[in-house]
């Protein structure tokens, strides 16, 4: 379970001070998804640096399972923006390394490293390097790389954005069946009111930076497919769009 209390993040940037997320308060239960939605600049990624651990300054108190975050004592799968690739790596290492770290090369699961490269489309690129690759290509092994490491909190940060429409149903598709095998606690942040129906048990709208929590809503629409012309996903989409309006304001 994640549970985030009062949670501030601020940083200099050159002369200025900027706030990027104010007293936030949010719960995700054990095995839930959590999709994070708002615009450019509000603070989403962020949030997710603070969960990885990767980002150690801010005011409050964020918890995994009743513990502070620490990437060395939970299991936190990360996949961000810019993928994450290590240059002068293959595909291939780049998809054991967060696995081979936590765990050691011995211990990899290669029947299901098997499976989802196969599924990602990308087991025929496993000697390629990063530079080798399209963008798509690229988020597909990050993603790769994460799911590999069979984590206890996932976190997306526009995991899906490179992908062209067809791919992007498809890997959404594979990560639903991915979660439903593990039920992978996941915060996933987009910017896509679409996906955050489709892939979020809970959605929550975040303000203009100064990121806070505008609604949490429980989605009933969540997994549901062929949607867009349905009554509910249409009044859903109207509702959430009209909440990231109204914060422009």
């Amino acid at each position: 379970m994640i549970e985030i209390n009062n949670l501030s993040v601020s940083y200099k940037n050159k002369d200025k001070h900027i706030e990027a997320i104010d007293n936030v308060n949010l719960s995700v239960e054990e095995g839930e998804i959590c999709v994070v939605i708002g615009a450019s600049g509000c603070g989403k990624s962020t949030l997710l640096k603070v969960l990885a651990g990767i980002h150690e300054w801010y005011e409050g108190e964020v918890l995994i399972d009743k513990r502070e975050v620490n990437p060395n004592r939970h299991r936190i799968g990360f996949i961000p923006q810019n993928y994450g690739l290590v240059k002068w790596k293959s595909v291939e290492e780049n998809v054991f390394l967060s696995a081979k770290i936590k765990d050691g090369k011995k211990s990899i699961d290669k029947d299901f490293y098997k499976r989802i490269l196969k599924e990602l489309d990308i087991d025929k690129l496993v000697k390629r390097y990063p530079t080798q690759l399209s963008g798509g290509q690229m988020q597909r092994v990050s993603i790769a790389r994460a799911l590999l490491l069979k984590p206890n909190l996932l976190l997306m940060d526009e995991p899906f954005s490179s992908l062209d429409a067809m791919i992007r149903e498809e890997v959404q598709e594979l990560f639903l069946q991915v979660w439903k095998e593990y039920k992978v606690t996941t915060l996933l942040v987009t910017h896509d009111i679409r996906e955050a129906i489709y892939l979020g048990q809970k959605i929550v709208v975040i303000s203009s930076s100064p990121g806070k929590i505008v609604e949490v809503i429980d989605n009933r629409l969540f997994g549901k497919t062929h949607m867009e012309f349905n009554k509910e996903f249409i009044e859903m989409n109207t509702r959430v769009k009209d909440i990231l309006k109204g914060e422009r304001i």
